[in-house]
């Protein structure tokens, strides 16, 4: 379902239309208002459309840059399941390979019992 939202940015109303909650949607456009403003405080030479080019440029840039963390944090996690599996696969092999040596180790100590018993 889709939410009406009007945010005021900087002044201006915006009317929205987005599946977000709209305290979401105003939280966001509180934060934009912020961000504008300290540009514009900042440098009172650049007008508030400069400012949200600005702003927009640097919350891309940001996104860009958390999704490129974002896919190596993916494809290192991917690595270590490769890992866990091809260890679980070792250990599974490891254990089978012990239950058989423990299997002849009994059978080798009931055929030295045997070989003892007909000595005696």
């Amino acid at each position: 379902m889709l939410n009406r939202v009007k945010v005021v940015i900087c002044g201006k109303d915006y009317m929205l239309q987005t599946e977000e909650p709209p305290s979401y949607v105003y939280g966001l456009g509180k934060m934009l208002e912020k961000k504008i403003n300290e540009l514009t405080r900042a440098n009172s030479s650049i007008s508030q459309y400069s400012a949200a080019v600005m702003v927009a440029l640097s919350s891309l840039d940001d996104l860009n840059k958390t999704q490129s963390n974002l896919d190596n944090v993916r494809e290192q996690a991917k690595e270590y399941v490769d890992e866990a599996g091809k260890s679980r696969i070792e250990r599974d092999a490891a254990v089978k390979e012990n239950e058989a040596l423990r299997a002849k180790i009994d059978q080798l100590e009931k055929e030295i019992k045997t070989l003892k018993d007909n000595k005696k």
